[in-house]
């Protein structure tokens, strides 16, 4: 894990990454953003990019190659799994089953995205300054 690496945020629905934008913005992380609108992509980037991202944020209903079938990818494969790259699920698709299955594939969190924009800062603030605070195999 990189603490000061990028932050990955997979989300497809083009107002949710400008309201996540504003949120990093006003809470004044400095690491860099990268928005991909499906899982593919970001599937892609992770195999060819030499970076070790900080955090993986993700949606779970997303084209292509949704979040629960992205992380899956993530922690199986072997170059990947070595990054120790944390991978919280960011959704508004709550549900009990839905629970299950991201914990089923290993993900580090599961939150809820509040409709109140102060709410959704706290949130993402809860979620990085935890794993800021993290030590990880790869960080010594």
């Amino acid at each position: 894990m990189n603490k000061s690496g990028t932050i990955i945020i997979i989300e497809d629905d083009e107002d949710d990454r400008f309201v996540l934008e504003e949120a990093f913005n006003e809470l004044g992380y400095s690491n860099k953003r990268i928005y991909f609108l499906d899982g593919l992509s970001a599937l892609e980037y992770l195999y060819t990019t030499p970076e070790r991202p900080f955090i993986i944020i993700s949606d779970i209903n997303l084209p292509q190659l949704n979040g629960l079938e992205l992380r899956k990818k993530v922690q199986t494969d072997a170059e990947l799994s070595l990054r120790c790259i944390p991978y919280v699920f960011f959704t508004t698709a709550i549900n009990h089953q839905a629970v299950i299955d991201a914990y089923s594939t290993s993900a580090q969190g599961f939150f809820v995205k509040p409709g109140v924009f102060d709410e959704l800062k706290e949130t993402i603030k809860i979620m990085i300054e935890y794993w800021r605070k993290c030590a990880a195999p790869n960080n010594f």
